[in-house]
């Protein structure tokens, strides 16, 4: 994966997620079913530092990097700010309690006597002065530095290694109260060995500080980090991309076994806020980042976070599941099709439940309680963590997820399971991909999966201005006994005119209890429109895609792939040679075209970009509908563009597939050049 900063030693030792990723990243971008292998973890041994009682549940706090990276805006007073938002906005109240500096606090040499040296710059008042403010806000404090000669910072920001002993007194004597200790620059020293001086080092201060072992998982630091530290790095950096969260958060379910309390696997900071992703798409980073049991630390500037980021981070029912003191890491219960369930035992024993849907349009996911780990029982109570809503339910846990969505409930069997509703299901299914001008069956059915009747239930279904959508058979129900259904069949008509891809209509149903209350539940329905291609041969890139899905950035047209916005890539350049049709894209990628049954052939030449330079290994696959009709294996940065010919004939879709080759996202800039289509 690639560091967008200016941190280029950083970028070079962090940017393969390693073989724990590998397969399931190289799953998601073929879209097949990756569920989780269980891993069987040691004998769990605590942190032999005399603190042993640190960090019992996952820490909460605050880290610059995510936001700020090296610029001129973090400082002492960006640090002072967030610890006064902590107090002012309900963050520690909601246990958020460590406000961290990352790199680039320091000035690039130590002083005569070998101490580090605060930017007088960036901290005129020194760091003690800043740790006393932030624990005169009843918070906590935490610092960086790096396990090698320097931190990772291309300017080059002294390192601890030789140094460890000195800079941990420096740092117990400042009231540092958490180290993130980074893995640059580490002059090929065994990991553990270096680790394990600086934890020697820190319990000699005497003083009790959380110890995150930022090693990215290249040396597997789940299998004995927990001998050293609270928390330990399970992969490489974090950004604010969909591909780059949900591939971290992917690799870090396989490792549930290995979590513990005093132990965490630790998939990175928190993006919620900074603006990469949908607010859809940040609720499910937090969803699924508290039920792995991460640490939550806040990656963005509170002082300019949108009002929306407070809302998802200060969600205490969500919190409380992270915080769960039982310690467990969710497992995943099942994965297939992008439709993710995973559970975590609580304290309580209740299963906090994620209905987790990786795919770009809504999904129906299903599950019981049977498998999620809860006991038999006539009822279970049901409580939607994001809706503040409770239901209940005779087994099954079902909803409709919105496209990149995370429905996250907390179930418990519960004799007194009558006294709330029963959660009513409702779930649409339509037809393969349709065409603008054509009339669609589909066919909603909103179902009672409760112990007791559903009243005066009716269905809606809503499109955008110009669709035309008719029922067909009934839209209500004067009740619906337990396990009763009411389908509906709708016809609906897509406009002319309209553009390829997923279109969403609304469908909600309302019933009543029996208290008189009425209760509302509104679920996405995803149609998918395709635009018929040109007869004869024509250009993919001239074509707009049903769907795209990329590792950075989007997916460019005509152009290598640049990571960041639209058109900020270079020419398509393969073994030296200039192609001015093509995409550009980043493993893992996935790029899907409308064909309609009336198409033949697709031909490219494909190749790792030249702007990758030394690095950057994918292969190319073609799929025709389910089928997959061509497959380079893997190609890197040395092989010339290779030509590619599939026979897609009778598809009504193909999709252009590009996997990591199983080696992580090392500068994986993958070019369909010249990539074409012929159809009748």
């Amino acid at each position: 994966m690639r560091h967008l900063s200016t941190r280029v030693p950083r970028i070079t030792g962090r940017r393969a997620l390693g073989a724990v990723t590998a397969g399931l990243i190289a799953a998601a971008g073929l879209g097949v079913s990756a569920q989780a292998a269980p891993a069987t973890a040691p004998a769990r041994t605590p942190a032999a530092s005399g603190h042993e009682g640190l960090a019992l549940t996952p820490p909460m706090g605050f880290n610059n990097w995510n936001s700020t990276h090296c610029r001129d805006e973090f400082n002492e007073s960006m640090v002072k700010g967030i610890a006064d938002l902590f107090v002012e906005r309900g963050l520690k109240d909601a246990g958020y309690e460590y406000v961290n500096l990352d790199d680039c606090w320091a000035l690039p040499e130590r002083d005569a006597g070998g101490q580090l040296v605060p930017d007088p710059k960036r901290f005129p008042n020194g760091i003690k002065a800043v740790a006393d403010y932030v624990h005169s806000k009843g918070l906590k404090f935490g610092i960086y530095t790096s396990a090698g000669t320097k931190t990772c910072s291309d300017i080059g920001f002294p390192g601890a290694l030789g140094h460890e002993y000195s800079d941990a007194r420096q740092f117990a004597d400042w009231g540092v109260d958490y180290l993130k200790y980074d893995n640059c620059n580490n002059q090929g020293v065994d990991a553990k060995k270096r680790y394990t001086t600086m934890r020697d080092a820190l319990a000699a201060t005497g003083r009790p500080i959380v110890y995150s072992i930022c090693e990215w998982g290249q040396n597997k630091p789940w299998e004995w980090a927990g001998d050293l530290g609270q928390l330990w790095r399970t992969t490489g950096d974090i950004s604010d991309s969909w591909s780059s969260m949900s591939s971290i958060m992917k690799a870090n379910l396989e490792l549930a076994p290995y979590a513990h309390p005093g132990g965490w696997n630790d998939p990175d900071m928190l993006e919620v806020g900074n603006g990469g992703m949908t607010d859809t798409e940040y609720r499910t980073h937090f969803s699924m980042w508290s039920i792995m049991a991460a640490p939550l630390l806040i990656g963005s500037d509170l002082r300019t976070a949108p009002e929306s980021a407070f809302e998802i981070l200060t969600n205490d029912e969500v919190v409380a599941v992270d915080q769960d003191p039982l310690g467990k890491q969710g497992e995943v219960v099942s994965s297939e099709g992008g439709r993710w369930v995973v559970s975590k035992e609580l304290a309580d024993g209740s299963r906090a439940v994620a209905l987790f849907n990786e795919s770009s349009r809504a999904q129906r996911i299903e599950t019981t309680a049977k498998a999620v780990g809860l006991p038999q029982a006539r009822g279970y109570t049901m409580r939607d963590l994001w809706k503040h809503a409770d239901t209940n339910t005779t087994g099954t846990i079902a909803a409709t997820v919105p496209a990149h969505g995370t429905v996250l409930v907390r179930v418990n069997a519960d004799k007194k399971w009558a006294q709330y509703p029963p959660a009513v299901d409702v779930s649409a299914e339509g037809g393969a991909v349709t065409e603008a001008g054509r009339t669609e069956r589909i066919t909603s059915e909103a179902a009672d999966l409760g112990g007791n009747a559903a009243h005066s239930v009716s269905v809606a279904l809503t499109g955008p201005e110009g669709w035309r959508i008719t029922p067909r058979s009934a839209t209500s129900a004067r009740a619906l006994k337990p396990g009763g259904t009411l389908a509906t069949d709708w016809d609906v008509t897509v406009p002319a005119g309209t553009s390829a891809g997923d279109h969403d209509l609304t469908l909600t149903a309302r019933h009543r209890t029996r208290s008189g209350a009425w209760l509302t539940s509104t679920v996405p329905v995803t149609v998918r429109v395709g635009v018929p291609l040109p007869a004869g041969e024509s250009a993919l890139s001239d074509a707009d895609p049903l769907s795209s899905t990329n590792g950075w950035g989007p997916v460019e047209r005509d152009r290598s792939v640049g990571e960041s916005g639209t058109g900020d890539g270079g020419p398509i350049t393969i073994g030296g040679k200039e192609f001015t049709k093509g995409l550009g894209v980043h493993a893992p990628s996935s790029v899907e075209y409308y064909l309609g049954g009336e198409c033949s052939r697709v031909t490219a030449q494909v190749g790792v970009d030249d702007e990758s330079g030394d690095r950057g290994s994918v292969a190319f696959e073609v799929w025709a509908d389910e089928t997959r009709a061509a497959s380079t294996g893997t190609v890197t940065h040395a092989d010339p563009a290779r030509a590619v010919s599939a026979d897609v004939s009778g598809a009504d879709v193909v999709r252009l597939v590009v996997t990591d080759a199983g080696d992580g996202m090392d500068y994986d800039h993958a070019d369909w050049a010249d990539v074409r289509v012929t159809c009748a």
